[in-house]
């Protein structure tokens, strides 16, 4: 792809929004924005993006054309649009977290039609998202790659090719469903410790310096779950429990039953049952030490 490309960036929200915004301040490139959300939007025009009436009006316009949407069902509805326009793009570059079977089958559509297709997935916080550094899991073509490589270093500092397509959802998948665990593991381990008249931020501040340290502990555990701090808007229940349904249909897929994920995806449910659907994922533990009660059984509802 060459360095002049024209670019594209569909989906504005938590994460979008900052990533669009450092790809239009650090890719030197004209970048064409759409969003449902016009606030979106116009703040990214502010910064330099240039907007677009539809999906369809960014790949018109678009060599290169980044998603960042909720789940594969919209990108799968983007990318009918975007083959449905006159003037398509030369490649689409999907940011979203997406099932891995409707991922690669949607990139074998797109390559009839002559369209490449990158699947690119992000990892780590808003913060990093605003920061451009987040960790990038990509697979694809690796002349595919290397043409979009300059691009995605622009919103991540850590953009590793993990192989073909579909292998940087699966990366980002799991890289997800071992943070939850994790994070239910701390929720467990910070309930033991105050029940037994530990201060928790005192409690993770000592375990950060022996062999339980981890970036999960560091972040979602001291940032979060020993201060109580749950915010809305800020990687919901909501958003956790589709990422971490995504890694149980990859693990039914390869016929294993997991226990531990799979516990931790019924946990989830039942904090969202609970009234905790939007708040950031680590309130799980207020089922874990009972300030909440799951009064519905996860399976019922999931």
């Amino acid at each position: 792809m060459s360095q002049d490309a024209t670019l594209g960036f569909v989906g504005l929200g938590v994460m979008g929004e900052p990533m669009c915004a450092n790809l239009v301040r650090k890719s030197g490139r004209p970048v064409h924005v759409f969003d449902m959300s016009a606030e979106a939007v116009a703040r990214v025009v502010e910064k330099g993006g240039i907007a677009a009436g539809s999906a369809a009006a960014v790949g018109a316009v678009a060599d290169i054309v980044f998603l960042s949407l909720p789940s594969i069902a919209e990108v799968e509805t983007v990318a009918s649009q975007l083959l449905a326009a006159p003037r398509r793009p030369r490649m689409i570059v999907d940011m979203s977290t997406s099932d891995v079977a409707r991922t690669r089958a949607l990139a074998q559509s797109l390559r009839a039609a002559g369209i490449a297709f990158v699947d690119a997935p992000v990892a780590r916080t808003k913060e990093a998202a605003i920061q451009g550094t987040l960790l990038i899991s990509v697979g694809g073509a690796a002349e595919d790659v290397a043409a979009v490589r300059s691009c995605l270093e622009c919103m991540g500092s850590d953009v590793l090719h993990c192989g073909e397509t579909g292998s940087g959802q699966m990366l980002k998948i799991l890289n997800n469903m071992m943070v939850f665990m994790t994070v239910n593991a701390l929720a467990e381990v910070l309930t033991i410790g105050r029940r037994a008249g530990m201060d928790g931020e005192a409690l993770f501040s000592l375990l950060s310096q022996g062999s339980a340290d981890s970036f999960v502990l560091r972040n979602h555990g001291m940032k979060s779950l020993a201060r109580d701090h749950f915010p809305e808007k800020t990687f919901p229940m909501v958003y956790a429990i589709k990422d971490a349904s995504l890694a149980l249909s990859l693990a039914q897929q390869g016929d294993f039953q997991p226990r531990m994920a799979q516990y931790t995806y019924d946990l989830m449910c039942q904090a969202r049952d609970a009234g905790l659907g939007q708040n950031y994922h680590p309130a799980m533990i207020q089922l874990v030490d009972g300030r909440v009660p799951a009064t519905v059984p996860a399976q019922a509802q999931a």
